[in-house]
């Protein structure tokens, strides 16, 4: 199934030029790769209103499929990715970020202290994932093969229970 992506990186530095966005540019790489087409990128600052006002604006006007950020979830001062993505969601989706630290504490210790956070608004799945493009490689591919279904459901178009192999003809 293809489905539409939104990429929002959350940073200071590279919102103002002073860094490369190398995080997206892997969620890029990484979704185009697996059947997903990007169709909105953006860069804005560790702001919580700047970062809900374009999670909504891409979920309600152009109503992507998936939005994933990238960025903001440590905790830092100015890490405020998931209070910004809980302020627009309508339902939170806790086995994304779950899933995603589960696979990053078999590596390191400090997987417990991310915040990443995954919810719906409306029929887009927003999901939030680490600064790095050392965590977005290994942080993406484990919740790529639950997008396409998260999509359907979300979208009408399937039924929540099915497991893959019920879905195959």
């Amino acid at each position: 199934m293809t489905f539409t992506v939104g990429i929002l990186t959350v940073s200071d530095k590279c919102s103002q030029g002073l860094r490369e966005d190398l995080s997206g540019e892997a969620i890029r790489e990484i979704i185009s790769g697996s059947g997903g087409h990007v169709v909105d990128y953006a860069v804005v600052p560790d702001e919580k209103g700047m970062i809900s006002s374009k999670l909504a604006d891409w979920a309600d006007r152009n109503g992507v499929d998936v939005i994933i950020t990238t960025g903001g979830t440590g905790l830092g001062p100015r890490d405020v990715t998931p209070e910004a993505t809980l302020a627009v969601v309508d339902r939170i989706i806790p086995g994304l970020p779950e899933a995603i630290r589960a696979f990053s504490l078999k590596k390191t210790p400090h997987a417990m202290l991310s915040r990443e956070t995954s919810g719906s608004r409306k029929k887009t799945l927003i999901v939030n994932l680490p600064g790095s493009p050392r965590a977005v490689r290994e942080s993406l591919p484990v919740i790529l093969p639950a997008l396409p279904h998260a999509v359907e459901v979300l979208k009408g178009e399937a039924g929540e229970c099915a497991r893959p192999e019920e879905s195959q003809p």
